[in-house]
């Protein structure tokens, strides 16, 4: 096996902020709960990891505290056999760290952030020179990490514009964080410039709606693709996916009907696993169809298990799935 400083330059950058996360073990408000599971966080990290375990080779953009829960955060994403040659180390600012609540019944838990002045909310376009994009296919951003901070913000517009002259395709995720942002103007006017700068757009159907002021999906869609975008795929929660765009030469649309679920445990990292299970496919030259099943069926894997990226699953047990 070869080692991180000799490897080939990745085809895939994933950049944010990756958090430690504590799982509550029982039930019940947050301050009662006494025993929790240590686990790794993030949105970003998330399509990071679901991409590697699929074969892809990803290189990882961030920083994390000189603290112990930033050397678990490095140790927990070479383990998933990412490249972090590109996440910095700093003395001056710690890691990211939320709790979660075990939650019943497959409501969305509760969460609590402690991100606020975070290594990673340090980021800015100098650290992006860094990076070695000799060999980069694609880049995959969140509406998360240009929340964090004013360089955070910078840094993904320069990512963008690399990512452009390399030639690479860029895919975006809206996952809106309205509690980072000062208003719901800010976030809306920030995001949807950045969608403009994109080739795939992946919004949740509440997330479009809220950015776009449009109802019906295939307006939200075509809002994004008048900015510029070639494909917008919307999820439908428990309906699908929608996917609009112009990927095969002119607009067109497909929907795929939704997973069918007998419970659901836990429903965060579901879009994270829907957007692995979109960008694979598109890279491997997939059908539009096609796509829209892979992401449909790994989100509804994702909200059958308790967990962020727990269900991501490698090669061999997508090909099962999908056989």
């Amino acid at each position: 096996m070869s080692t991180e400083s000799s490897r080939t330059a990745p085809e895939i950058l994933c950049f944010g902020e990756p958090m430690a996360l504590y799982v509550a073990q029982t039930p019940g408000d947050l301050a009662t709960v006494d025993q929790f599971q240590r686990r790794l966080a993030g949105a970003d990290n998330n399509v990071a990891i679901g991409l590697s375990r699929l074969g892809f080779s990803v290189q990882w953009l961030s920083r994390v505290g000189d603290d112990s829960l930033g050397r678990f955060v490095r140790a927990s994403l070479t383990a998933e056999g990412i490249d972090c040659r590109a996440m910095l180390t700093d003395s001056s600012h710690p890691t990211g760290l939320m709790f979660k609540e075990k939650a019943l019944e497959g409501r969305d838990p509760k969460v609590e952030y402690f991100r606020r002045g975070s290594a990673a909310s340090q980021m800015s376009p100098a650290d992006a020179e860094r990076l070695d994009l000799s060999n980069l296919r694609h880049l995959h951003l969140t509406g998360i990490t240009p929340a964090l901070s004013a360089g955070c913000l910078a840094l993904s517009e320069t990512l963008i514009a690399k990512a452009r002259a390399a030639g690479a395709s860029i895919s975006f995720d809206p996952n809106l964080r309205p509690s980072l942002w000062p208003s719901e103007a800010v976030m809306r006017d920030t995001l949807n410039a950045l969608a403009r700068q994109v080739d795939w757009v992946l919004p949740g159907i509440a997330e479009g709606r809220l950015l776009t002021r449009r109802d019906d999906p295939a307006a939200i869609a075509d809002f994004y693709l008048d900015g510029g975008a070639k494909a917008v795929v919307l999820k439908l929660g428990p309906e699908g996916s929608l996917y609009r765009g112009t990927l095969t030469g002119s607009i067109e649309q497909r929907f795929q009907a939704g997973e069918v679920v007998a419970e659901v445990v836990d429903t965060v990292g579901a879009g994270d696993a829907f957007a692995v299970g979109v960008i694979s496919a598109l890279l491997e030259g997939r059908s539009v169809e096609q796509a829209l099943q892979r992401g449909n069926r790994l989100g509804a894997r994702a909200i059958q298990v308790e967990g962020d990226m727990e269900s991501l699953p490698n090669r061999t047990t997508l090909t099962a799935m999908e056989a």
